[in-house]
């Protein structure tokens, strides 16, 4: 192992760490094509940087290519009053290129034979000593089946494992669809059957790295934990170390951290060795291994004196650690982890400087006041990690508590006579509030989230409804049924009108004067019009002379193949459908609605019907008319 100076330090100018430049140097071994699908889509998306303290997540050289590691968790740079970057411009119209074939083979690619452990290594005992019926096996990893909601263990078919992996480590996160990600995360959560040409453990990793970045942190734990700890690779522990940062659960490392520190490359899991002695109540040898710890130079400042407090934090802890941040200028994921797991409040002026994901954390840590997660809540809900469900419980127990002051009481109010108005007047006015105060587009997705319950409670008979939103509220959250009762109240060429045409089973297919009839409200440059022609043609809703007649009048280039549509295409007609939602994801990868072309909707929507999901090809077209 080569010598390491004792504080290394992130370069900002690049704003890559020396793994990730590791790591894109292997990706582009796989080819420059794919390096240019996944930057077609992208929008608002810095280079990835690491969000570790220095000394946190810049091992030295892995000793094989199975021992590569995930990317750190990229970081946005500090933006006013949020941790986001500003919009960019859109993106051309036309679909992601360039995708390297399913079948290719990366030169760098993990091994799939675990590493024979060493004679001295008590995971080769913990084996040796444990029944065949208590180990998990590395075949199947998964944390959920379609009994669930996940996907099958089939999933991924005969879809090359290198290939599933290297479209994992090179997605940026967030993508425009709440719906995509909603599928993404059940095929990655599913149990599924591990791909060939890749270890067990390494894949499981991958998703699980995934997971962390897409702001799922509690999903992301779990698959870390689906892996035995015996079992656990390189990648698997830098993947584990990330889901229990994010989810802010100190323990969640204890199962791991003597094996981690032992491999003497990550810092992190050294002090985790330190931490977990104090929670396992034996303070007597957790003050020696944070000295030890302190005087090697493995970490200082604040990062030390967070990881101090939460070895205090077990029983007969007996320590009194002040936390101060003046001199800290950036949050990072082992910063953010061990403050949520005691309790520190973090300032606001830091929790800007977060990569998007930290606010998906955020939402998703119970630690938190109702009323802190709020402000984060909404912004999850719009990218499909809470649901509309868990977003009126949470502002339920915002209305409950004693604290009846701030701009969250007045949301909880306004939620509650949504629901319980004296009338469908009063309901509805109570929505109308509620629509109109987001300023941002994501906020006002958001609210249509947390009121597609009481939108759904609407009669028709309501005079003068603004049927556009209360019909896109009610889909937001998959309520196709209820939403269905206003099909005969939305005017012909509205953008209700256009949104339950797209969910209506009993609808007969369209022409392209059906479409030209279709004249959304705030679409000057005709996009709605041309995303809802790309979804009805994907969806099989018109004759194939139609989606000729309409893609030549709407100025569509839908026939059009490069690498990534004969991808999608190829894992549609082999029947993967995680392998689809990922390549879909891929084609999604911007944060603006407007970075989205009709061309990938189109076979995005072709490809989800194929495999048998149409339900989540409709939501998505949907989203796009209601987003836009």
């Amino acid at each position: 192992m080569s010598k390491r100076p004792s504080r290394l330090r992130i370069s900002k100018s690049s704003g890559v760490s020396g793994a990730t430049a590791r790591k894109l140097t292997i990706g582009l071994r796989v080819g420059t094509a794919l390096a240019a699908v996944l930057a077609i889509p992208a929008l608002g998306q810095q280079r990835p940087e690491s969000i570790l303290p220095p000394g946190f997540g810049d091992p030295t050289p892995a000793p094989s290519p199975a021992a590569a590691r995930p990317k750190p968790v990229p970081q946005a740079p500090a933006q006013p009053n949020q941790g986001v970057p500003p919009p960019a411009a859109p993106v051309p119209a036309a679909a992601p290129a360039s995708l390297p074939a399913p079948d290719a083979t990366p030169t760098a690619a993990p091994s799939p034979g675990a590493t024979p452990p060493a004679p001295t290594d008590f995971a080769a005992f913990v084996r040796a000593d444990m029944p065949s019926f208590a180990r998990r096996s590395l075949a199947r990893v998964g944390v959920a089946g379609p009994a669930e909601g996940a996907m099958g263990p089939n999933a991924f078919g005969r879809a090359d494992g290198r290939f599933l992996e290297v479209l994992m480590q090179r997605l940026n996160t967030p993508v425009a669809s709440r719906w995509v990600s909603i599928a993404l995360r059940r095929a990655l959560m599913a149990r599924v059957d591990t791909p060939r040409g890749v270890n067990g453990a390494d894949f499981a990793a991958e998703r699980s790295w995934l997971l962390t970045r897409m702001g799922e942190s509690v999903a992301a734990r779990a698959m870390a934990q689906a892996v035995d700890t015996e079992d656990y690779t390189p990648k698997m522990f830098e993947a584990a170390m990330q889901a229990a940062l994010a989810t802010g659960d100190g323990a969640a490392l204890c199962p791991a951290a003597e094996a981690g520190a032992e491999l003497g490359q990550e810092r992190g899991w050294i002090m985790a060795r330190a931490i977990c002695a104090g929670l396992s109540g034996t303070p007597a040898r957790a003050q020696p291994l944070l000295a030890q710890a302190r005087k090697a130079g493995i970490a200082g400042g604040v990062d030390f004196l967070l990881a101090q407090k939460v070895a205090g934090a077990g029983q007969s802890g007996r320590q009194a650690v002040t936390i101060e941040w003046d001199s800290v200028d950036h949050l990072t994921a082992w910063r953010y982890g061990m403050a949520t797991a005691t309790g520190v409040e973090i300032p606001e002026s830091l929790l800007a400087t977060a990569s998007p994901a930290v606010q998906g954390w955020r939402a998703l840590s119970p630690t938190l006041d109702p009323r802190v997660r709020a402000a984060v809540a909404e912004l999850a809900a719009a990218r499909g990690i809470l649901s509309s469900a868990a977003l009126v419980d949470l502002y339920s127990a915002i209305d409950a508590g004693d604290d009846q002051t701030g701009a969250e009481v007045g949301i909880a109010r306004d939620l509650r006579a949504a629901y319980e108005g004296p009338d469908a007047k009063a309901r509805a006015d109570a929505l109308v509030r509620l629509w109109d105060e987001p300023k941002t587009a994501e906020g006002r997705y958001a609210r249509l989230v947390l009121t597609a319950g009481a939108a759904a409670r609407i009669p028709t008979t309501l005079e003068q409804p603004d049927i556009d939103r209360l019909v896109a509220a009610m889909l937001s959250a998959g309520l196709d049924v209820p939403a269905l009762r206003w099909r005969d109240k939305a005017g012909r060429g509205s953008n209700a009108w256009a949104m339950l045409t797209l969910v209506d089973p009993a609808m007969p297919s369209l022409n392209y004067g059906d479409v030209s009839a279709y004249s959304g409200a705030n679409d000057a440059e005709g996009l709605k019009r041309r995303m809802f022609f790309a979804a009805m043609a994907g969806l099989g809703r018109m004759s194939g002379a139609e989606v000729e007649r309409g893609a030549q009048g709407l100025g569509l280039r839908i026939t059009q193949e490069n690498s990534w549509t004969r991808s999608i295409a190829k894992a549609a007609r082999d029947h993967e459908p995680g392998t689809v939602v990922l390549l879909a994801a891929i084609g999604m990868q911007t944060r603006q609605w407007h970075g989205v072309s009709p061309e990938a909707i189109y076979h995005i929507t072709a490809a989800l019907h194929a495999v048998g999901m149409s339900g989540e090809a409709r939501m998505i077209a949907v989203e796009a008319i209601s987003r836009l």
